[in-house]
């Protein structure tokens, strides 16, 4: 495995160099669960107690500098890799801006000149999605942050309206631009967790994967040619029915309709690849989905690019420094906290991502 994954990353490498030599712009455009990265101030309407020196993780300044330098090293080591910064990276689990502001300024990644796309958002745990984008690839026009809600949903829920009214998660944020002249709309998504998987609970994830569809087909009647990425931590695989049915994920590009989305890691899930590992099951549910405009432009236009011999079209990054190399958890994500105790890693999951290219 491990020389299946250096292989990996070298063909993802010689494919951008590839494109840059024959005159063809390449875009990565990845996401990254950033696994909790708060501050240490007390933050009085966000339930942040855990992170705070004298809260459950004992969250003190020297270990939330480790713990930003580590992301910074990961976007650092990815654009190494593909010989690029991001142009577009979508993030999760963030405290606040504060906490993205220090990333991006971070010396290792500072010359990247990230700019920051994020609201306040209603989660009671306090954790909020974002986007960073290199402002030399990507014009930035306009954002909205979408609201979590049940009203005009398809689903019989079986919550009721009372626990419906309670319920507070992530919002969705949509970002809309141009890329290579060219406008994108980038949806960024941290869907309910599975946590407990309580009854009802694939609902709520088949609602945020319904509100990004019926949000990204409005956004193409208004923009016609639009191109559209879907990403997140969507807390279920590809194939599960929030991104297969609610969000119309397809597994084969040619299957793909001006109705659906192209779902790239259907095929990596299928053979073995994964992004977090859960008591030995491996599952990718930080994906990237593109619409057709994007799976299928004509010639000279923005499209995804197959990646590798095996040719994916999205791109699990799994390094041996992202990984335990040795103990109970061997072979999974190098996290930061381990049963209650602070280990130094980086995140539960790994980054993924997808490039486009002319």
């Amino acid at each position: 495995m491990k020389k299946i994954a250096i292989i990996l990353t070298a063909l993802v490498a010689f494919c951008l160099s590839a494109c840059a030599q024959q005159g063809e712009r390449a875009y990565v455009i990845g996401f990254y669960n950033l696994e909790n990265l708060f501050d240490t101030y007390d933050d009085p309407v966000k339930n942040d107690g855990e992170f705070l020196p004298d809260g459950a993780n004992k969250w003190t300044e020297v270990k939330y500098q480790k713990k930003v330098s580590n992301m910074a090293k990961v976007i650092k080591e990815m654009a190494n890799d593909n010989g690029r910064y991001h142009t577009l990276l979508g993030v999760s689990e963030i405290e606040n801006r504060l906490v993205l502001e220090d990333l991006v300024a971070d010396p290792q990644i500072a010359d990247a000149n990230y700019q920051i796309i994020h609201y306040d958002g209603p989660d009671r745990r306090g954790v909020d999605v974002a986007l960073l984008y290199n402002p030399k690839q990507f014009k930035y026009l306009d954002s909205e942050s979408i609201p979590y809600t049940f009203e005009g949903s398809s689903i019989d829920f079986v919550m009721s309206e009372s626990e419906q009214d309670y319920f507070k998660t992530r919002d969705i944020l949509m970002v809309h631009g141009l890329i290579d002249g060219e406008h994108f709309a980038i949806y960024v998504a941290h869907l309910p967790s599975r946590a407990g998987d309580k009854k009802g609970s694939n609902q709520l994830r088949d609602r945020g994967g319904e509100i990004m569809y019926d949000h990204a087909m409005m956004m193409q009647k208004k923009y016609p040619g639009i191109k559209i990425v879907c990403m997140g931590d969507m807390n279920d695989n590809p194939t599960d029915p929030s991104m297969a049915e609610y969000l119309h994920g397809k597994e084969n590009i040619e299957d793909v309709t001006d109705k659906d989305f192209y779902s790239p890691f259907i095929e990596m899930l299928k053979d073995g690849h994964g992004s977090l590992a859960y008591r030995g099951v491996w599952s990718i549910y930080d994906l990237l989905l593109v619409n057709n405009a994007l799976a299928n432009a004509p010639d000279g236009g923005l499209k995804i690019t197959p990646l590798g011999k095996k040719g994916y079209h999205g791109h699990v990054y799994k390094k041996k420094f992202l990984t335990n190399q040795k103990g109970q958890y061997k072979g999974t994500p190098y996290r930061t906290f381990s049963n209650g105790a602070f280990i130094g890693g980086y995140s539960d999951h790994y980054p993924t991502y997808i490039v486009i290219s002319k």
